[in-house]
């Protein structure tokens, strides 16, 4: 019942943004509101459960990468950067922007979420280094460069400003950190 609200509640962000009414949901879902209030206590409870599911989807994506024998070392660094599960490349993530003040709880988890989990990222990183792939650099600075850009992304209204898709900036963000961070031979 929980996955199938959330992603239920998914849905309709992507349709019309996170501003949608538990009313909304509940005729989506074809299921009463409180039958929803049985699974979660309140739209901010419901907002976190679908933060923690998307990043979920997002690390189970990520071990994909890594487990990818076809992939070089650089490619699977592109890759796990820009990851994005396949039910989400289409997700309009620049939504969330809009939480920071009516939500700040779940504001609070898209920004912790997104400065957790680079243990993979930062095992890659240190190989291409080993490998001579990758110059040494001060990782720690990359990831709060790369983590700035997306939760500016995420949090901010400049891409919908500037009619910039999210999956678009992520791709072209990926392209600048790593290929300012390649050798060149």
């Amino acid at each position: 019942m929980e996955k199938r609200i959330i992603e239920g509640a998914l849905h309709i962000v992507e349709k019309q943004g996170v501003k949608f009414t538990m009313d909304e949901l509940a005729s989506e879902l074809g299921m009463s509101k409180k039958t929803i209030y049985t699974v979660f206590r309140d739209k901010n409870e419901l907002l976190i459960a679908m933060v923690d599911y998307v990043f979920d989807y997002i690390k189970e994506s990520e071990a994909l990468v890594m487990e990818d024998k076809h992939l070089s070392l650089l490619q699977k660094i592109r890759k796990i950067l820009g990851v994005m599960p396949e039910n989400y490349t289409d997700f309009d993530f620049t939504q969330f922007y809009v939480l920071r003040d009516k939500h700040p709880e779940v504001y609070e988890r898209v920004r912790q979420r997104l400065e957790s989990g680079w243990e993979m990222t930062n095992r890659l990183l240190e190989q291409g280094v080993e490998e001579g792939l990758i110059r040494s650099v001060d990782f720690r600075v990359f990831q709060l460069v790369f983590e700035s850009a997306v939760e500016r992304f995420i949090m901010g209204d400049e891409l919908e400003r500037e009619e910039i898709d999210y999956m678009q900036a992520l791709e072209e963000l990926v392209t600048i950190m790593v290929d300012g961070i390649v050798v060149h031979r």
